[in-house]
């Protein structure tokens, strides 16, 4: 349970989160003025029987209500007597909660808290409420630095793994002496202007992975080899030799892994196995 301590005239009030909801520390709040006695006298009140019953009945669905007329009938007679935890047991309430032992004591959600104050001391009251104000004040400020710092490193770390996956993904530029191969099968060209190497190179270097190349390639390389596949044809028809189409299919391999790398909407297309490859 989260827990901070607010000076309000000179007393210094516990405020405590619960199921996400503020609790002032009535008990705090009441040594400032005398002793606990002074908060069993206000729950004796007719009044504040029927604030605390209004309350519960607005926001507590498992409250009882037959619970709570009984008390209310009863209250202002001399006879009269109601603790903290007598009214929460009886009738369910969650507007009050006592919790015994060291920094214990009875704590109120801040609307019957503020309640309380007004019955101690309009003044304290508004202080008390002034003060809560600039708590909450600045949780919000904190939580907002914590946001906008969450939000940078989340760029700064995007900016970090985008570089590293482009640094292994995007194919590097051909060398006179790679172009100037002859390669086995229209399909090495592809893979060499993709991958930089054939098939077989690739296979040397990685005898520990099963399949082969492709089935190792990641979804932005699938993509790109399929573009390359129809590009080449096109490169066929129009004459050009194999060096020529090469240098061609690389820089466009290039272009194409550079504007794919990091594209979240390829990330929700691909399936689980081809999410997991990665070419080394």
């Amino acid at each position: 349970m989260k827990k901070r301590i607010n000076n309000v005239k000179g007393a210094a009030v516990t405020i405590a989160t619960r199921h996400e909801q503020d609790y002032i520390s009535l008990t705090d709040m009441v040594k400032r003025f005398g002793d606990e006695s002074i908060l069993y006298n206000w729950m004796r009140n007719r009044n504040t029987i029927e604030f605390l019953g209004i309350w519960e009945q607005i926001y507590n669905p498992d409250f009882k209500p037959l619970e709570f007329e009984g008390f209310r009938s009863q209250a202002g007679l001399n006879s009269f007597s109601l603790s903290p935890k007598k009214w929460i047991e009886a009738t369910g309430a969650i507007g009050l909660y006592s919790k015994a032992g060291r920094g214990g004591g009875t704590y109120a959600h801040k609307d019957i808290a503020f309640e309380f104050g007004s019955w101690l001391s309009p003044e304290f009251k508004l202080y008390l409420i002034k003060e809560f104000q600039r708590l909450k004040d600045e949780e919000s400020r904190s939580t907002a630095l914590e946001w906008s710092f969450q939000r940078t490193l989340s760029k700064v770390n995007y900016k970090i793994h985008t570089d590293a996956i482009k640094e292994h993904l995007i194919p590097p530029r051909l060398t006179a002496a790679q172009t100037g191969c002859i390669y086995a099968s229209e399909a090495d060209l592809l893979n060499v202007a993709l991958f930089g190497i054939t098939a077989a190179q690739w296979r040397q270097a990685n005898p520990h992975l099963s399949g082969n190349m492709r089935d190792a390639a990641t979804l932005e390389q699938l993509v790109v080899l399929s573009n390359l596949e129809s590009i080449n044809a096109v490169l066929i028809h129009q004459g050009l030799a194999a060096p020529e189409r090469l240098v061609q299919l690389n820089a466009i391999a290039i272009t194409q892994m550079r504007s794919l790398v990091g594209l979240d909407a390829l990330n929700g297309l691909a399936s689980p196995s081809v999410q997991k490859r990665i070419v080394k």
